[in-house]
């Protein structure tokens, strides 16, 4: 029997702090190459697999402090009058940009393959577009091909990479930070309004 979890409303003042114990475990990873060329470089960004497999514990928690407006939305499970996530979502508006960030996102593995990571993205979608963003943006790393799937499933597209966001050695581990993106339909910046007239 399917069980439906129901994501709600994470506010700040009760879940502030809360880690997501994020580890990556892949036989698979993004390979990052870049060439410097006469005219300029290449860069490419293969899928291979992982030997050794790539393991890799990315610290989170919600509502960090950088993170001003950031707002959270999840499933709660009570264990003895205890609450505790297992699923989760944080977004940010980006203001300068016009962009909305999706700081967070995390399905504890015992419920994986139900549909909640997908639910939980129709939420910051939904958010976007409501509020006028012109793109939905998050970060990922190379080492983490089952996420990359995911996304790439949930529309997003690669906007951007850091080659050395995490360490000086971030290609060599394999663990390049990549920025995916989704530009949404019916957005007109007024910027490219004043150059068409």
């Amino acid at each position: 029997m399917d069980i439906e979890y129901k994501i709600v409303p994470l506010p700040k003042e009760k879940w502030k702090g809360t880690p997501i114990h994020m580890a990556v475990e892949s036989d698979e990873f993004y390979d990052v190459t870049i060439e410097k060329q006469a005219e300029g470089y290449t860069v490419s960004l293969i899928k291979k697999q992982a030997d050794p497999p790539v393991k890799h514990t990315i610290p989170g928690s919600l509502y960090k402090e950088y993170f001003k407006n950031a707002q959270a939305w999840g499933v709660v499970e009570t264990t003895n009058n205890k609450d505790s996530i297992v699923a989760c979502i944080e977004t940010c508006p980006e203001e300068w940009s016009n962009r909305l960030m999706v700081t967070e996102l995390w399905v504890h593995e015992k419920i994986r393959r139900q549909g909640i990571g997908h639910r939980l993205m129709e939420i910051a979608k939904r958010q976007a577009v409501e509020e006028g963003r012109r793109a939905l943006i998050l970060e990922t790393q190379s080492c983490n091909a089952n996420a990359i799937g995911f996304y790439m499933h949930e529309g997003f597209e690669l906007i951007g990479f850091d080659s050395c966001c995490y360490t000086n050695n971030d290609i060599r581990r394999r663990e390049v930070r990549l920025d995916l993106g989704i530009i949404l339909d019916g957005f007109t910046e007024k910027r490219d309004q004043s150059v068409i007239k």
